[in-house]
């Protein structure tokens, strides 16, 4: 039987290794060879051990819509940049733009997102959210055209390190957030959205 110490050197490296979050049952998975594998409660208490060893660590454990994952604090991120060989993509206004009204509002069609945005959405942007793979087509609605309902994916929530939609901020932080013109947004906004 392995202590608690082994127990969580093994997680440790396992999610250092893994190249996408991993689950409460792909971490049980690791001791199936064991008489009795650590329960579901032993992990959770593990993880714990965990992201408490890394608060003085450059890295954090965080649970995302997929799991568990180790990724770098967010304010060492202007260091550890410098690593990087290409630069990360940029993405377009539009684009951006469009993913919003989608996390907020979905199901939507595109219809609704260019009534929202007041311009028209283009098919590169959708078809660039597809490949990305932060959206995808839950459904038709059904009315002449059925067009498709569009929603987001664990992929999204993985890659902005949320667990669920409820993590996203509401548009009051948001705005807190970024340097918009205070006449950009309007009280119907923060009705909308909150």
């Amino acid at each position: 039987m392995l202590d608690d110490l082994q127990l969580k050197a093994i997680i440790e490296a396992a999610l250092l290794v893994a190249d996408k979050p991993l689950t409460l049952e792909q971490l049980q998975s690791l001791f199936t060879p064991l008489a009795e594998p650590p329960t579901r409660p032993i992990l959770r208490t593990l993880l714990a051990e965990l992201s408490t060893d890394c608060t003085q660590r450059g890295i954090e454990l965080v649970e995302t819509a997929s799991g568990y994952r180790f990724q770098v604090k967010a304010n060492l991120i202007p260091w550890i940049k410098r690593l990087w060989t290409t630069a990360p993509p940029r993405y377009s206004r539009a684009l951006l733009e469009t993913l919003a009204i989608i996390a907020y509002r979905q199901p939507i069609t595109r219809t609704e997102i260019e009534a929202i945005r007041g311009i028209s959405v283009s098919t590169e942007v959708i078809k660039k959210l597809h490949d990305y793979q932060w959206i995808r087509i839950l459904a038709y609605r059904e009315t002449p055209g059925r067009p498709a309902l569009y929603g987001t994916t664990r992929q999204f929530l993985d890659h902005f390190g949320l667990k669920n939609l409820d993590d996203l901020p509401t548009l009051t932080q948001l705005v807190a957030m970024t340097p918009l013109p205070i006449e950009a947004i309007t009280p119907d906004d923060l009705d909308n959205i909150e």
